[in-house]
């Protein structure tokens, strides 16, 4: 089952911290790679404001920067909550939830056209 998961984090290392939690392996060569299935999307400081631009490309107006650090991520093979279940629900990982974010639309990113709304956790 694939759900999408939307956060906000303080900076970028904490939100580097939440995806090492979620197991990483070191090769022989000493490069750090992830153990999981999921798939990750650093957004970073997003764009809460566009900024305006002249015809020549000049900034005439700065954009207005978020001050948390966002990610997306396409989980993959989560356990429900109850297998037995008639209708199956999912549960963010360990330690994720109280990052989360529910958006009414998409936002600035999308998986593969999958719409959030139909997927979110």
């Amino acid at each position: 089952m694939k759900k999408i998961g939307k956060y906000e984090f303080d900076n970028k290392e904490q939100a580097k911290s939440k995806i090492n939690s979620l197991g990483t392996a070191t090769d022989e060569d000493g490069n750090t790679y992830p153990t999981h299935k999921h798939i990750i999307v650093k957004l970073g400081y997003i764009d809460l404001e566009q900024g305006i631009y002249d015809e020549d490309g000049n900034e005439t107006q700065a954009p207005v920067l978020s001050n948390k650090y966002h990610l997306d991520v396409l989980w993959k093979d989560l356990e429900p909550i109850d297998a037995e279940a008639e209708v199956l629900e999912y549960e963010h990982p360990y330690g994720w939830k109280s990052y989360a974010v529910n958006i009414n639309d998409n936002g600035v990113h999308s998986f593969m056209g999958l719409d959030y709304n139909l997927y979110k956790l």
